[in-house]
């Protein structure tokens, strides 16, 4: 399960919320009847409208009728089973823990891959570099060109600075 959304403020009476969305595939995601798990468990959620008001995604869901009980939601994550997307960019987070971290420049070792964390603006790989610190690498295509589950490591491009053991990056941004 990956999250797609975390609920932000209700909007109007009747229990419709906006939410941040964390997917890359909004559309194919929010669609009525589609079914959530939450994180904290509240319950499975099972939407039944999703528009966009003022820029926000806004969702209605069969379990939340009134604006006090869409108040006490705020902040829950919503969960769904990833979408086969036909995206070569799109990996399970549990693929991608233990990778080899590899520069792109010289093919040099600096850590293990420990985690994914959803940042607010884009995932972050979780480096554990060898001295036992934790290197946080934007997932974006620039910083991180190439992934390649088969071969067990991921190709890093960091701007100066992003990791602590040393200035070792192949970009000086």
């Amino acid at each position: 399960m990956n999250v797609v959304a975390r609920i932000g403020r209700p909007h109007g009476i009747r229990g419709e919320v906006s939410v941040e969305v964390l997917t890359d595939m909004p559309r194919e995601q929010f669609v009525v009847g589609a079914e959530f798990a939450t994180e904290p468990d509240i319950g499975g959620l099972h939407l039944t409208s999703a528009r966009y008001g003022n820029g926000r995604l806004l969702l209605a869901f069969e379990e939340i009728t009134d604006r006090t009980r869409a108040e006490e939601i705020r902040n829950t994550r919503l969960l769904a089973a990833s979408i086969d997307a036909e995206d070569d960019d799109a990996w399970d987070p549990a693929q991608l823990v233990g990778l080899t971290a590899k520069l792109a420049s010289d093919g040099s070792i600096v850590g293990t891959v420990a985690r994914l964390e959803h940042g607010p603006a884009q995932d972050l790989l979780v480096v554990s570099e060898p001295s036992g610190a934790e290197a946080l690498v934007p997932f974006v295509h620039a910083i991180v060109p190439v992934v390649d589950i088969e071969a067990g490591n991921v190709l890093l491009d960091p701007p100066g600075g992003l990791l602590t053991d040393g200035d070792r990056s192949g970009n000086d941004v």
